[in-house]
């Protein structure tokens, strides 16, 4: 197998399997059926959002971190942010007493056997917006399905390999201590430029190219960049020099 030959097999092996979604599919359902019996008529609505919504979501497999991120809008009664994350961890241990739950703002966090729900209280806003809470005792508006558009339009102007791109850095990012946020590293690549980029290779070089971390981060953070830049270097020097095996060696290093 070439270096391409594995990103490709790696990047399928990123998505998830039939039985993984059938799974998932079935937890959501249970738990809005719930949600639905436990709130009410204080109940606006509730969906799911983020990287499950975007195709961009990693099996458990290759993130032990991957997650569900579920937004449960409820009727505004003037409460502070806290009451209402209050209520949604009431809510998990009622129906998931056997589970871990914890708070982790903007969310309670809700672990089952197979996934993990972060389960976000939130209260309608203006213009198709919601307002969460901003982890410092207030409220924040945020728009949680905007970037979906944008990331299928920049997929489709790519070859398709946007989508395959996020979840290859994703999965080198799980794997490295998560030097960045996730959904930041995600909303990151898709504003670079890959005008020179033809196959999967091509974009994923392109984006470890291109990171970069603050001065003032954390040396290991510093130390894992730096690292995945020398490997990406080493691959196209072996290449040149007519050593495809050795380059894919080198390349499981970066993606194993």
């Amino acid at each position: 197998m070439s270096v391409l030959g594995h990103l490709q097999a790696k990047a399928s092996a990123a998505v998830l399997s039939g039985t993984e979604q059938t799974s998932i599919n079935t937890s959501v359902a249970t738990l809005s059926g719930r949600i639905t019996s436990y709130f009410g008529e204080n109940l606006v609505s509730q969906f799911r959002f983020g990287s499950s919504t975007r195709d961009t979501i990693l099996p458990r497999s290759m993130d032990e971190k991957s997650d569900i991120d579920y937004m449960i809008v409820l009727k505004d009664d003037g409460r502070v942010p806290q009451t209402y994350l209050d209520r949604m961890k009431k809510f998990a241990e009622k129906y998931y007493s056997t589970s871990e739950i914890k708070q982790s703002s903007p969310s309670i966090v809700l672990e089952l056997n197979h996934i993990k729900f972060d389960l976000v209280p939130a209260l309608d806003s203006w213009g198709g917006s919601y307002k969460i809470p901003n982890g410092s005792g207030g409220w924040q508006d945020t728009n949680p399905n905007d970037f979906n558009g944008t990331l299928t339009q920049k997929n489709k102007d790519n070859l398709f390999l946007i989508k395959p791109t996020a979840r290859l850095a994703k999965y080198w990012n799980a794997q490295n201590g998560n030097v960045f946020d996730s959904f930041s590293l995600e909303k990151w690549l898709i504003g670079l430029s890959y005008w020179s980029c033809t196959n999967q290779k091509d974009y994923l070089f392109t984006v470890f190219d291109n990171l970069s971390v603050a001065y003032d981060w954390a040396q290991w953070r510093k130390d894992r960049v730096t690292r995945a830049k020398q490997i990406v270097q080493n691959v196209r020097y072996y290449e040149q020099q007519g050593m495809p095996a050795t380059a894919e060696v080198e390349v499981k290093k970066l993606i194993p």
